[in-house]
């Protein structure tokens, strides 16, 4: 198979007077794992499925690889497709599953078992082709669902929501064995999800959308440490977002009051004054008054308290208002109504514009 990049070119898609894809432009790149991230509604889903033919564009063009294929019909795109679902046949055996599209391309019986079996291989279900989809558990349908969509060699591979029907644990399993597949074989994909954490452990990059528009778009690491705005900050995991005073010390650092504390961080563009802050719950250290309390540290009640085994949960009244706090020290615990000092650490703290 021979991976397709992707390009949006100003897209909309509009059913009736709502729109739920609003002049949208993206480039994905062959060869990499492109996340579309966002609440219910935002409009990953219906961008996902115009990639696919499975809705026709309002306005714009999409193009998979050098073609245009904003008016081809889903059968004759480049493309396959992983369905919430699974959509196996419970009549059908597992290998029947995994050949239908090439039996219904025309293949010959051999090579469609040939193919069909190669791809029962490829995600680690060699020997399960005579089962029923019945006969298999939650991951093993999931895993025939995607090399019936690999059997076709598509340029392009498409997942919808593709582990929302499982439990936790193998959701973390299944995302891994996916982006193990996807980098093996080279892969194009494009993965939609409203999970977070599902996101930034499987992609390259990440679309963040929201109300029919990109949010931001880039690399797990830059939408977490780099929010573009305060949507942005609260989606990409948990984050407190507060108000604090910026003065500009230089092109590139700002002075960052918050109350009785301060800190030093890029001002990103902004102009001084009142600033939008986002701090995320790892950035906030909890000290008890009777330890070493460092300089530069603010008063804080403990308000409530949650032990999760590896963790501590906290949330905390300051001056600055309440936050919510994570703390890997579980053998010291801070119990509600406790008073605390609170310091942040140089990572996890942003000013963020206020749009």
């Amino acid at each position: 198979m021979s991976a397709k990049s992707i390009r949006f070119e100003n897209v909309s898609k509009a059913f009736g007077k709502s729109r739920a894809v609003d002049n949208v432009s993206f480039t994905i790149q062959a060869g990499t794992l492109v996340t579309l991230l966002g609440p219910s509604g935002c409009g990953k889903t219906t961008t996902l499925r115009m990639i696919a033919g499975l809705e026709m564009t309002s306005s714009g063009h999409i193009l998979i690889g050098d073609e245009d294929v904003t008016h081809v019909p889903a059968s004759e795109r480049d493309v396959s497709m992983v369905f919430q679902s699974y959509a196996l046949f419970p009549h059908m055996n597992v290998l029947e599953n995994v050949g239908y599209g090439l039996k219904v391309q025309g293949r010959s019986k051999k090579d469609t078992q040939d193919r069909a079996e190669a791809a029962l291989e490829t995600v680690g279900l060699a020997g399960f082709g005579e089962r029923l989809p019945s006969e298999l558990s939650g991951g093993q349908q999931q895993r025939v669902a995607v090399a019936r969509a690999l059997v076709l060699e598509p340029g392009v591979l498409l997942f919808d929501e593709p582990l929302s029907n499982l439990d936790a644990r193998l959701r973390r399993h299944m995302r891994e064995e996916i982006r193990e597949l996807q980098q093996r074989l080279e892969l194009t994909v494009v993965y939609v999800t409203h999970d977070q954490a599902e996101a930034m452990a499987v992609s390259d990059r990440i679309i963040v959308m929201n109300k029919a528009v990109i949010a931001q778009e880039g690399t797990p690491d830059e939408l977490y440490e780099i929010p573009a705005n305060s949507f942005v900050a609260g989606f990409m995991g948990d984050a407190n977002q507060v108000h604090g005073t910026l003065l500009r010390i230089d092109e590139r650092r700002g002075k960052l009051m918050l109350g009785a504390t301060f800190t030093v961080l890029p001002h990103r563009g902004l102009s001084n004054g009142d600033v939008v802050v986002s701090i995320r719950p790892e950035a906030l250290e909890i000290h008890a008054l009777n330890s070493e309390i460092p300089e530069n540290s603010f008063p804080a009640t403990v308000k409530k308290s949650a032990y999760l085994g590896g963790a501590m949960e906290y949330t905390l009244q300051s001056d600055i208002g309440d936050l919510f706090a994570v703390s890997m020290d579980v053998h010291h615990r801070h119990l509600p109504g406790d008073a605390v000092r609170l310091t942040l650490q140089a990572k996890g703290v942003t000013a963020i514009p206020d749009h």
